[in-house]
């Protein structure tokens, strides 16, 4: 739980929640770049498709900042288990 003087599980947590805040601006970003194409606003509802791929892009890394906490690396992938028995 605390390693290196790290509440490795609060620290999961507050990635976490910035997560969450990002999924929700992310979703309304999608919203007004909706709103901006129905508008005929094409170089606003350009911008606005960017910054909500961006905000995905920054939720990726999230994932992958939480798997490396919880000890899993990105190329440790290869399906293959072991388990101690």
């Amino acid at each position: 739980m605390c390693e290196s003087g790290i509440n490795i599980g609060q620290l999961k947590l507050s990635v976490g929640q910035v997560d969450d805040a990002l999924s929700m601006s992310q979703q309304w970003l999608e919203q007004l770049h909706h709103l901006a194409d129905h508008g005929k606003k094409t170089e606003a509802s350009a911008e606005l498709a960017q910054a909500t791929v961006l905000l995905g892009e920054a939720r990726g890394k999230l994932d992958a900042a939480i798997n490396a906490l919880e000890g899993v690396s990105a190329s440790d992938d290869d399906g293959v288990e072991v388990e101690l028995v």
